[in-house]
Order: structure tokens, then sequence, then C-alpha cells
């Protein structure tokens, strides 16, 4: 029986190539092409990714966890995972009528709690909302898909972040030359995005709202 987290056939198709260019770059030491099923590897990252599990308690009836973390580290630090999200973020930009490369970008952060025995050095006091943990900041096109992230202790400033996302988005997506952000970036990212050709504009909150609505351009530039 199949794991809820198992790629359908179709989605399996979709980066069955990569997989199988890589593995026949990559013959194990002793020369053969391995024992395991590349698609059950597949399979056992993101039932890893949903379920939260230790790589140890991985069930069974997927490859052993030492043989999956090997593939899961091996495509991480290649940027073979990259490849893939990138081929896939580029297909879902076309079936919405959109350029494969994208023009614009919104930038945000969120700071997220740990566990206590998150490392000290990566972790922070966020002042503004009084909360520790770590800031993830995220730059996505208008369709909300992934461009890049940045992950920090979440004492680290909104402009240090947004700088970060500058450069990555501008070193993967020179395409890119427009970003949307809210005010917690201040005018630091703006300059750093015109050094780059990126023309940073800030979208300010109404000061009469209340709780949680979205910023009126920047879910328009997502519509």
């Amino acid at each position: 029986m199949p794991y809820p987290s198992d790629l359908s056939d179709e989605r399996w198709e979709l980066i069955r190539p990569i997989i199988s260019a890589w593995k026949a770059q990559h013959p194990s030491v002793s020369g053969h092409q391995g024992h395991y099923d590349m698609r059950e590897i597949v399979n056992a990252i993101p039932y890893q990714a949903r379920t939260g599990c230790q790589w140890r308690y991985l069930p069974h009836d997927l490859p052993p966890y030492s043989a999956v973390y090997y593939y899961f580290s091996t495509w991480r630090d290649d940027g073979t995972d990259q490849t893939i999200h990138d081929l896939l973020r580029w297909q879902v930009r076309e079936r919405a009528g959109r350029a494969e490369d994208p023009s614009a970008v919104i930038l945000d952060t969120q700071t997220v709690h740990t566990s206590a025995n998150a490392p000290a050095d990566t972790t922070g006091l966020d002042p503004g909302k009084k909360s520790r943990g770590r800031k993830r900041g995220i730059a996505s096109d208008v369709l909300g898909l992934v461009i890049a992230v940045v992950v920090a202790a979440a004492s680290v400033h909104d402009n240090a972040i947004g700088t970060a996302l500058l450069d990555k988005v501008a070193a993967a997506n020179p395409s890119v030359t427009k970003a949307w952000t809210d005010a917690g970036f201040k005018n630091a990212v703006a300059a750093h995005g015109a050094g780059l050709g990126i023309d940073v504009e800030v979208v300010h909150r109404d000061p009469h709202t209340l709780g949680f609505v979205p910023l009126s351009k920047r879910e328009e530039q997502r519509a």
C-alpha cells in the first residue's frame, strides 16, 4: 500500500529524467547502479519531511535510512534538489500563461519558534514580535512560488535578510527587476536592490486596519 506522500506515476515522470541522468553519472563505488529503486528513495524523502520522523525511524518497507539520507544530503549539496525545484516551478508558470523566469518577486519574513534544544548560536529573540526562534525570509513570484529562501536567527534584522534575499534572487534570476515588500524592510534594502537593478517598492499597511489583512498591492500582484 502506498503512503499518502508517495509520488503518483505522473509526478514521478516529471522528475524521473533528472534522477535517472544523475544516477547514470554517479554509479556506486563498486561500479554497479545500486540496489535500491530510485523512485522508492525519492518517496522516502517526502515521507520523512511530511511526518517529521527521525531518519532512523523510516518504515522498514522503505529503503534503509542510511541510503535515503545519503541521496538526500548529496542532492541537497550538489544542487540536484534546486534543479528539480526550478524545473517544476517553470512548468507551473508556463501552465499559468507566464514566462518561465519571473520579472517580479515579493519579499517577506516570518519568525518561527524553535525547540529548547536548538543551538543557541542559530536562534535569537525577535524584539518586535517578542518571539524567540529563527526567522525565515522568502522571495516568491506573483504566483506564490518560492524563488529564494534565507534562514537566520530571529534577532537578525529584516534588512539583513532582505539584502541576502535580493542577492540570491539576482544571482539565480537575472530577469527579476521588481520587488514588493512590507514596511519591515527599510531604505537599506531598496538601496541594495537598486545596485542590483531591482526596483524595491514598500507597500504600506493601513494604520487603521486591525488583524491580518492582505496588503492591496501585493495581493493584486498575486492575483
